[in-house]
């Protein structure tokens, strides 16, 4: 009886030992560390775009720093001028023509103390250079004008009569061997702004310092034969002028074309002459100036298509002409890349038939470029499947 119970006191320890102790609990994993993604790196920035003013005062900056360059102080100053008409907040293009202004001015005080300093001591001659080289850099200065007209004597002239086609600058080329400096004779004579010469009309022309100067041959005079009686010498006739060569009036628009930067009326004019004289030098080589010059001013305002097709054409004349074999590959390469990028813009606006132009442009210009032909597969394929899911 006793064992009996020893055995359901012991059970019931047991049991109660199970129901009182808790149950082990599951080791839990330690949570994983956070994935550290770096940031990516900021876009780079755009480059400025220029501005519209910017491109088209260009043209008129390069001029201006080509004139320059070559001593054409007057000229190079006009430009600047017009580049900052165009332009007028380019501080570059303000600071340029403060500085050529402050130059010219300077050098113009500086001939006509040189020009004092030689009437002092009774060389008109000389004064008569020195203010006529100060009028070269300052055509509207009045008392450089007044100088020569009441304090230097013996001022040397020759009386021209203008003849058909002529301009002022021809006649600077005759007279001087140099057409920037018809300012001279403009402000000799008190022309009006680009002044219309007529035939019949007369010019004077000033000598200019440090130039050729072209003047009428007198005539030999006729020795009599041996034996013969001594005739008196009859009175000297006035030298008469010597006549100008002709001038073809094309030629003469063309080259007054060129000097305002108009090349397109320049070309013109000189194909209607070689139209008519296909061996004409002068024409041809006139030509090959403005197609230079052209193709040089297309470039600059990036409009690379019409400057490459006008390499082209002065290459066709003559192949090494200046550095024209140098420049026609790198307009070529500006011109493939700009349609090729047109052509990614256009496709991503979803513009596909713009888009499919300007990779055909790539083509004309180079047909084995790869990526163009692949482009165009893929977006006349784009295309097609539009098509045809607007017919259903």
């Amino acid at each position: 009886m006793r064992a009996s119970w020893l055995a359901l006191a012991g059970s019931a320890l047991l049991l109660s030992a199970c129901a009182t102790a808790e149950p082990p609990k599951p080791v839990q994993a330690p949570p994983p560390a956070p994935v550290v993604v770096a940031p990516p790196p900021p876009p780079a920035p755009e480059p400025p775009r220029p501005r519209v003013r910017e491109t088209l005062a260009a043209p008129h900056r390069d001029r201006a720093a080509e004139l320059e360059r070559d001593g054409f102080l007057h000229r190079a100053l006009e430009e600047w001028k017009v580049a900052l008409t165009i332009d007028p907040e380019s501080a570059a293009a303000r600071e340029a023509e403060k500085r050529l202004a402050a130059k010219i001015e300077s050098l113009v005080a500086e001939r006509v103390g040189e020009a004092r300093t030689a009437l002092a001591r009774g060389s008109h001659v000389e004064a008569q250079r020195r203010l006529l080289a100060a009028l070269a850099l300052d055509p509207a200065n009045r008392a450089i004008v007044t100088m020569l007209q009441n304090e230097v004597k013996d001022v040397e002239f020759l009386v021209h009569t203008v003849r058909q086609g002529e301009t002022l600058a021809s006649l600077a080329e005759r007279y001087y061997g140099d057409r920037s400096r018809l300012e001279v004779i403009w402000e000799t004579n008190q022309l009006p702004p680009n002044p219309k010469l007529t035939a019949g009309m007369t010019l004077k022309i000033p000598e200019i310092p440090g130039l050729p100067f072209a003047r009428p041959r007198p005539a030999a005079p006729v020795l009599p034969a041996p034996g013969a009686t001594a005739v008196a010498p009859s009175r000297p006739e006035p030298a008469r002028e010597e006549a100008p060569p002709e001038v073809n009036p094309l030629i003469a628009e063309a080259r007054e074309a060129l000097d305002r930067n108009e090349y397109t009326v320049a070309l013109g004019d000189l194909d209607k002459l070689l139209a008519g004289d296909p061996g004409n030098r002068e024409g041809l080589t006139l030509k090959k100036l403005v197609l230079y010059r052209h193709g040089k001013n297309l470039f600059d305002q990036k409009n690379y298509d019409a400057s490459y097709r006008t390499l082209t054409t002065l290459s066709k004349l003559q192949h090494d002409y200046e550095d024209v074999a140098k420049l026609l590959p790198q307009t070529k390469g500006r011109a493939i890349d700009l349609h090729y990028q047109s052509g990614i813009r256009f496709y991503r606006e979803e513009k596909l038939p713009q888009a499919i132009a300007e990779w055909k442009a790539v083509l004309d210009l180079d047909p084995a470029h790869a990526n163009a032909k692949k482009n165009i597969d893929q977006a006349e394929k784009l295309l097609k499947g539009l098509e045809q899911r607007r017919k259903k």
